[in-house]
């Protein structure tokens, strides 16, 4: 027998109207999603549609990025001097 004995995984006070293909819990009208004739769970759902999307874009640091950054610091810190320079000379 399935466990749940009839009644939804998510809401133990109601009663099952299907069972998930995906983790084969028994769902309520309220859980399940149709599509072309199959139920799934929300939470099966969105493990499928995150799936489908395959991992989120990675952006490495290249050897050109750690460059530009370190020079855009110099310049940064350059100026910061050059103004406390100029302030002390006043």
């Amino acid at each position: 027998m399935i466990q749940g004995s009839g009644r939804c995984h998510y809401h133990p006070e109601r009663t099952g109207l299907g069972i998930c293909v995906e983790c084969r819990r028994v769902i309520c009208r309220e859980c399940t999603t149709q599509f072309e004739g199959i139920n799934r769970c929300a939470s099966c759902l969105e493990k499928r549609r995150k799936a489908l999307e395959g991992p989120a874009e990675r952006r490495e640091w290249s050897v050109s990025n750690v460059l530009l950054a370190l020079i855009g610091a110099a310049v940064v810190y350059g100026g910061v001097l050059l103004l406390a320079h100029m302030a002390s000379g006043l």
